[in-house]
């Protein structure tokens, strides 16, 4: 996951504030069970993120717990969107190196 973080962590809140473990909760759920993120990397990372003005955070009640929210600023879907576009042209990049297309014709 290492330099994706931030783009899991934006994607996450997408759809509106969450709290920390909800994000958590959020990305492994929409991966399948694949990613495991800890609260040891994603408060740092959503701190750092809050800094440089991609997210926002306010304090809600849950219940009689106060949890801090996220959500994005303008900043941060714009942010979103080049880290798509980032990963698109990666991912193109990959699979044109480990899975080529043979031109008809060409013996391998």
């Amino acid at each position: 996951m290492r330099g994706h973080l931030d783009g899991l962590l934006l994607a996450a809140l997408e759809q509106g504030p969450l709290h920390g473990y909800a994000i958590i909760t959020s990305v492994q759920q929409r991966s399948g069970g694949a990613l495991e993120l800890r609260t040891g990397t994603i408060y740092p990372a959503l701190n750092r993120l809050e800094r440089v003005g991609l997210l926002r955070s306010s304090w809600q009640s849950v219940g009689e717990r106060r949890k801090r929210c996220y959500e994005l600023t303008d900043a941060g879907q714009r942010t979103l969107a080049r880290e798509r576009t980032a990963w698109q042209e990666f991912t193109t990049a990959i699979g044109s190196v480990l899975n080529p297309v043979q031109p008809p014709g060409v013996a391998t």
